[in-house]
């Protein structure tokens, strides 16, 4: 077996706050309601996505690493997770809010669950007029002060709301407390984790359960990082046919990327996994004389051993993920 750039089949979740836009613009296939979440690169224990090209169909990640090791993720990637992969790729529709929440660190989360921490970021494909995000504090604040307000019900007083259009990007670190509203399509890139922490849920009823979803405000109060900001939003620069810096964390890396008609990107001295997340537009990818066709809402996984490919496309956005 050989390796060669690689799509995966997406898990879809059930989410009480869903809508239908995986599927009417992101052209996912699926019969459900209130799919929520399309998880397009997963290593989550039963929740496992699977390649669907090529001869390792029907692969999970666990196998693909087993077999290929550093050839798959990197020398790095492999020392450092093993037959684990480190990060997660979600695309979300929030036809509601969702909850106001908060994620541990490694430190804790290992600590409580035996997991990674949840860093991650989003970028926004697509918002409704008026769209908002729950980014972080909007003042300084404590967590005297926040009990008060979270004792009182007023939270909404001293969290930080953001507008949000198609193209803005956040960068939420374990411990910010951060929410999508309603009305917002975005892409996720996160440490590999299923870890939250609930704070206010808006007293919903699960149409499934017919219960209020479980809050988790005494485990939180350990995990928040009262820590205000001035701005949370993350700026970056659009140059065609370039690399551009986007999130750098210690966690991974990500860049945007605009082509426009044709972009070669030599990947040889990345010594990671580069995952390529199609945000607007149609592209092309070569690979070896190989065509890789992707549009807006796919996601493909390109091995560590591949020293480059060739992108085609007019007005094509990308995000590039890979952990350095």
């Amino acid at each position: 077996m050989k390796l060669y750039p690689l799509k995966f089949q997406p898990f879809y979740s059930y989410r009480l706050w869903g809508g239908n836009k995986l599927k009417s613009i992101l052209h996912k296939n699926y019969d459900q309601e209130s799919i929520g979440e399309s998880w397009e690169i997963s290593d989550v224990k039963n929740k496992e996505t699977r390649v669907r090209n090529g001869e390792l169909q029907g692969k999970t990640l666990k196998e693909l690493i087993a077999h290929f090791k550093e050839a798959l993720v990197g020398n790095h990637v492999y020392q450092n997770f093993g037959l684990d992969f480190p990060l997660m790729i979600k695309f979300i529709d929030a036809k509601m809010p969702l909850s106001i929440q908060v994620h541990p660190g490694n430190e804790l989360a290992k600590k409580r669950h035996n997991s990674l921490g949840k860093n991650e970021m989003w970028y926004i494909m697509q918002a409704e007029e008026n769209a908002e995000l729950v980014v972080g504090f909007n003042r300084e604040m404590t967590q005297k002060d926040y009990k008060k307000h979270l004792d009182a019900n007023t939270l909404d007083e001293i969290l930080n709301i953001e507008k949000v259009n198609q193209g803005d990007a956040f960068y939420i670190p374990t411990g910010r407390v951060h929410a999508i509203g309603a009305g917002v399509l975005l892409a996720e890139i996160q440490q590999t984790s299923d870890i939250t922490y609930r704070i206010y849920d808006y007293n919903r009823v699960d149409k499934t359960t017919g219960q209020k979803r479980e809050l988790h405000t005494d485990l939180a109060i350990d995990a928040i990082d009262f820590t205000y900001h001035d701005t949370y939003k993350t700026r970056y620069t659009n140059t065609k046919n370039a690399t551009n810096k986007l999130v750098y964390s210690p966690y991974f890396k990500t860049n945007f990327i605009h082509v426009q008609e044709h972009m070669l990107r030599h990947l040889k001295d990345v010594d990671s996994f580069v995952i390529y997340i199609c945000v607007e537009g149609n592209i092309e990818m070569n690979y070896k004389g190989q065509n890789y066709t992707f549009h807006k809402g796919e996601t493909i996984l390109v091995p560590a051993m591949v020293d480059a490919v060739n992108f085609e496309g007019t007005n094509a956005k990308l995000l590039e993920v890979m952990i350095l």
